[in-house]
């Protein structure tokens, strides 16, 4: 096999390889003979099959097979005595192959960067402390006793702010539509749960009473075969109900499950501890991040970077589709520009991913296959009744096992850095920590 290199520009590099028509010849003859000692054809024993025979039956397969393999194996074998580490999977060409002749082709390969991160203990972070005041939880119970509050029935026409148990039936063009059907369902009139209107032509409805409301869908709804169309609902309110006024005490703890008001006081404290824990986290994961890419500037392979576009550009086409209000922030720029900007964050998120890559490797972090078995099992429960199926999706599939796996490694890394860094914490209230940074959605 003969390897020379063509062509080297930047991360990008080009060869081109020549395997021997012997070697192949060699290669192709071994398995046919291998084959030759299993194939069962008329007149012949096993094994006693001639050569010619075998070649004129089985040998267009066989070289097809044989090929396969010596591009394969040659490939790795020249980037391996080449020390070469190929960010994707090698572009193969086939230059020229001619039964009894040489193969020639072309490998085309874009190699990782050599990266040399900079000491973890010259970054310096600032770690948002949130502090829950009672305050915070005393407004949460007040969230939550609003929301289960009881209802008791009334003998008068609805009013804005009370609930009615209604049937209804929606019909588009005098034809009913998935969907648009429910029996005995509770409405707060004023919630805005359904369409905009809906709930205000029930305003002065009373029991057994019916009606017909018309509605028009939203040209931006979320179902295109309804998105700006008219339609129709026969409604029957079959119950006008008060709301009672609601308070924090031992009657809303025990109604939705509580033993006592403290014990539910102490479970909200606790969720809201663990919400803002993790807003903290993600804030201090984008200034990690922010901190690194400061420091860092080095070439990234392109064809990386173009995966990492294709991902975010489709992901946002998706949403401009499902929210079309979401594109208003890029409103007065040309789809060139927009691809420009997307383009840079693309290639942000392939240098960082990179360098907490080769942080990782060099700290030699790794991610044990109890902490993948956890998140298996994490992933699971989200799937009641589908827990064993989804168990054995990721054993049989490397790449979904490896999704599962990228981020685990990801904050293991993070968690390092963190340690080595300098840290100073500052106690914020909720309302700071809520506070958006600037482009913290796109650029993380």
């Amino acid at each position: 096999m003969q390897i020379t290199e063509t062509s080297a520009d930047g991360l990008k590099r080009e060869y081109k390889v020549v395997i021997a028509a012997a070697d192949i010849a060699q290669k192709v003859d071994a398995r046919l003979s291998e084959l030759g000692r299993n194939v069962r054809l008329p007149g012949f024993r096993p094994g006693k099959v001639p050569m010619s025979m075998l070649k004129k039956r089985y040998g267009a397969h066989v070289m097809g097979e044989v090929l396969e393999q010596a591009v394969g194996d040659s490939s790795a074998q020249a980037m391996r005595e080449r020390g070469l580490r190929p960010a994707l999977q090698p572009r193969i060409e086939i230059v020229s192959f001619e039964e009894g002749a040489d193969l020639e082709y072309k490998m085309n390969v874009e190699l990782l960067p050599d990266i040399t991160p900079t000491p973890l203990s010259e970054i310096e972070l600032e770690r948002l402390k949130p502090e829950i005041a009672d305050s915070e939880v005393d407004r949460q119970l007040e969230r939550i006793a609003e929301n289960n509050r009881k209802t008791t029935p009334v003998d008068r026409p609805a009013e804005s702010g009370d609930a009615v148990v209604i049937d209804f039936v929606g019909r588009i063009g005098g034809v009913e539509f998935p969907g648009g059907k429910g029996e005995n369902h509770t409405l707060r009139l004023g919630s805005n749960q359904f369409i905009a209107g809906f709930e205000d032509q029930l305003v002065g409805a009373k029991a057994g009473e019916k009606r017909v409301v018309k509605v028009s869908f939203p040209k931006e709804y979320g179902n295109e075969e309804l998105a700006g169309k008219e339609a129709e609902f026969e409604v029957e309110v079959k119950e006008v109900r008060a709301f009672e006024p609601g308070g924090v005490d031992e009657d809303l703890a025990q109604r939705i499950g509580f033993d006592s008001l403290d014990e539910l006081k102490k479970t909200v404290r606790e969720q809201l501890e663990r919400d803002f824990a993790q807003l903290a986290r993600q804030k201090l994961k984008r200034r990690v991040l922010d901190a690194l890419a400061a420091r860092h500037d080095f070439p990234v392979p392109t064809g990386m970077v173009d995966l990492e576009f294709e991902t975010i550009w489709k992901q946002l086409e998706e949403e401009r589709k499902r929210n079309p209000e979401s594109a208003s922030e890029d409103a007065g720029k040309s789809e060139d520009e927009l691809k420009a900007e997307y383009r840079k964050i693309a290639e942000r998120r392939v240098r960082l991913g990179l360098l907490l890559s080769e942080i990782g490797r060099q700290n030699n972090i790794q991610v044990t296959n109890e902490e993948v078995n956890r998140a298996i099992v994490q992933e699971a429960r989200r799937f009641p009744g589908q827990e064993r199926q989804v168990v054995e999706f990721y054993r049989k599939n490397p790449d979904a096992l490896a999704n599962l796996r990228a981020p685990i490694y990801e904050d293991k890394v993070i968690d390092f850095i963190v340690e080595m860094a300098k840290v100073t914490d500052k106690p914020v209230s909720p309302e700071e920590l809520l506070k958006p940074e600037p482009d913290e959605e796109k650029a993380a």
